[in-house]
């Protein structure tokens, strides 16, 4: 167990001191203990560390919005403990970071086995949607249906135990951490790079997983330079606790046969050499090289675009969301192209962007001057983006009734029913 600063993570080691160390990472809403059922299989050859995500199973809640601040808080948690070369197992968003570790850190990672994950988590619009209703309804609703994304029906019907386990397991997460961990997963897109992961991968996944399924960890492999996949049949998201003997199998498996040596023995590193070849418990699940698939295209950019314009055009989509600036711009003709162009540039790019005030007052500002001007319709979207950038349905309410002195009762009542429609189609969760 650890002691945890802000930039570091709660921990815990098993199996021999001497041994190689493997990482288990978790997925967002659980803790350390998904793993519990591979520990004792694992440390017969590895020094197992598992790690908790911050503000989850009682980690100090410091939030991380970002992979590589969580990949950053790992590096810096190990670099403590003097743990330099190791191997990487990480499911979801523990998955992200083992990638992540590929793409930045080769040259610590000896292997590497990415689970129920993928090189894009949906879009950025599905997790901000999760944060505001979070935000809004607290974790209750999104603890009630984690067991549907996490297990197939039939598991979570004959195991009711572990099924009320993985509801409070995320109750108990703090909710601005998991906030953060959505806007992570929310930015977090690696399609384009991954051809440079050089370690030994294999992608593993259920077959039911409705999350992020077969189709997902097949542009992983097809991406990833000898990637090798495997399914494992009649499990959903959280493989390693709904089919744990064929996870364990698997892990041992891909971490007894491949493991990479050291890049440089010049730069002090020292390899750590392959735990010994020992046979599977049972027969592992397939494996098969998957068929190329083509990459997603880049639309190139235009020449002598302004730089402010990619900084705008990704303010504007973390604020307003993908769907919306994907509509406008594709409305956008030789008529009207220019001033899309102009908002994405300097509205976005270079006001949204400045440093004097962060994005809530932004939203505040923004909110009190469409109900002066009677701008309902962006009054509605700006709604949407006030959510995004984390003010509260009480904040906007606040907003509104300052607006109402300032700007007049009849603007404000309009306003009061176009915020009210939005703010309960963005809070309902889903059923």
């Amino acid at each position: 167990m650890s002691e945890t600063p802000p930039n570091t993570l709660q921990y815990r080691f098993d199996g021999p001191d001497d041994a190689p160390v493997l990482i288990l990472g978790p997925s967002l809403g659980t803790t350390w203990h998904m793993w519990d059922r591979q520990v004792p299989e694992l440390t017969r050859q590895w020094r197992v560390f598992r790690f908790d995500l911050p503000g989850h199973g009682g980690a100090p809640a410091h939030p991380a919005g970002a992979v590589s601040d969580l990949t950053a808080r790992l590096l810096a948690t190990l670099d403590a403990l003097g743990v330099q070369r190791f191997a990487y197992a990480g499911c979801a968003l523990g998955g992200a970071i083992g990638v992540e570790l590929a793409l930045r850190h080769p040259e610590r990672l000896a292997s590497l086995v990415v689970i129920a994950a993928s090189p894009r988590f949906g879009t950025a619009d599905e997790f901000r949607q999760r944060g505001v209703i979070v935000r809004t309804n607290g974790l209750d609703p999104i603890a009630r249906t984690s067991p549907d994304r996490w297990f197939t029906g039939g598991f979570a019907a004959a195991q009711p135990a572990i099924t009320e386990w993985a509801v409070q397991m995320v109750r108990t997460t703090d909710p601005g951490c998991y906030i953060a961990a959505c806007e992570a997963l929310a930015a977090f897109d690696v399609r384009h790079e991954l051809a440079r992961v050089g370690v030994p991968t294999l992608v593993l996944v259920g077959s039911e997983d409705q999350v992020t399924g077969p189709a997902e960890a097949r542009t992983l492999v097809a991406g990833i330079p000898d990637a090798r996949l495997a399914v494992v049949p009649g499990a959903s998201h959280l493989v390693p606790v709904e089919q744990p003997a064929a996870v364990t199998d698997l892990l041992v498996h891909h971490f007894s046969t491949a493991w990479q040596p050291a890049f440089d023995s010049a730069t002090g590193q020292m390899a750590i050499p392959a735990a010994p070849v020992k046979p599977v418990l049972t027969a592992p699940q397939p494996t098969a090289p998957i068929a190329a698939i083509a990459p997603a295209v880049v639309p190139p950019q235009a020449a002598g675009r302004p730089e402010t314009y990619d900084t705008g055009l990704k303010v504007r989509r973390e604020v307003l969301g993908d769907a919306h600036v994907d509509r406008a711009l594709a409305q956008a003709d030789d008529f009207s192209g220019d001033f899309q162009e102009f908002i994405t540039r300097y509205v976005w790019g270079e006001v949204w962007d400045r440093p004097g005030l962060d994005r809530r007052t932004r939203s505040c500002v923004t909110l009190t001057a469409l109900v002066a001007g009677g701008h309902l319709e962006e009054l509605a979207f700006h709604t949407r983006a006030a959510l995004r950038n984390g003010l509260t349905p009480d904040e906007i309410k606040e907003v509104l009734l300052q607006a109402a002195v300032y700007c007049g009762v009849p603007a404000a009542n309009s306003a009061f029913r176009v915020a009210q429609q939005v703010i309960r189609e963005e809070t309902t969760p889903a059923e």
